[in-house]
C-alpha cells in the first residue's frame, strides 16, 4: 500500500479485503492496461482505492470551509486551496485540498460526467467538463510538486496521474459502463443461472 499518497482502510471505510475493492482493482486494472495503455500499478491501485473510498459520502465531501460546511462546488474548493489569496492557512492545506480536487474531478468526470453539467446549471456557475478536467489535471500536477520530506515518495504518482488524467477519466468511464452492465436485469439473471 502506498504511504502518504492515500491511507489504507480506515475506520468506517471499506476494508482492503472487501470484494468491492477487489472488483474495482480488477476493472480499473483491465481497462487501464488493455484500452488505455496505463500499466502503472500505483496509478491502478490509487484509482481503485479512490473508487472504494468515495463509496462513502463523508469521504467524497471531506473538504470543509471555515464554517465547517462541506464543499461540493469545484470553484469553492479551488478558492479553499489558495494559501496566498484564499483561506488555506498553509501549503500542507493547499496540498490536501488540491489532492481532493484531483480526486473529485477524476471521480465525477469518469463515473458521472453527466452530473457536471447538472452542477453547473443548478449553481449558475461557469464550470463545464473541460474546466473540470483542467482543474483535476492541474491539481494533481501541483500535488506532484510537493516533492520533499513525507511527500517525496508519492510525488511521482501524482505526476503520472496529472500526465495521464484524460486516460484515467476515459478508463473510469469504461468501468462505469461495466458496472451498469452488471446491474442490467439480463446480466444479473444470467449470472444467477451460472451459480
Amino acid at each position: 500500500m502506498l504511504q502518504n499518497g492515500f491511507q489504507g482502510a480506515q475506520e468506517g471505510m471499506i476494508p482492503e479485503s472487501h470484494p468491492l475493492r477487489q472488483l474495482f482493482q480488477e476493472l480499473v486494472g483491465r481497462h487501464y492496461a488493455e484500452e488505455i495503455g496505463i500499466r502503472d500499478p500505483q496509478v491502478v491501485a490509487y484509482v481503485s482505492h479512490l473508487l472504494a473510498e468515495f463509496c462513502e459520502a463523508d469521504q467524497l465531501f471531506k473538504i470543509h470551509n471555515a464554517a465547517d460546511r462541506p464543499l461540493t462546488d469545484l470553484a469553492e474548493m479551488l478558492l479553499e486551496s489558495d494559501p496566498i489569496y484564499g483561506p488555506a492557512p498553509s501549503f500542507d492545506r493547499e496540498r490536501q485540498v488540491r489532492k481532493h480536487i484531483g480526486d473529485y474531478a477524476l471521480f465525477f468526470a469518469g463515473m458521472f460526467p453527466e452530473s457536471i453539467n447538472h452542477f453547473r446549471l443548478r449553481r449558475h456557475r461557469l464550470e463545464n467538463f473541460v474546466e473540470w478536467m483542467k482543474a483535476g489535471k492541474e491539481s494533481y500536477y501541483i500535488v506532484s510538486k510537493f516533492e520533499h520530506f513525507e511527500y517525496a515518495k508519492v510525488a511521482p504518482l501524482f505526476a503520472n496521474l496529472s500526465r495521464e488524467f484524460e486516460g484515467c477519466v476515459y478508463g473510469l468511464n469504461m468501468v462505469k459502463n461495466d458496472l451498469q452492465e452488471m446491474q442490467h436485469p439480463i446480466t444479473r439473471h444470467s449470472g444467477e443461472l451460472l451459480m
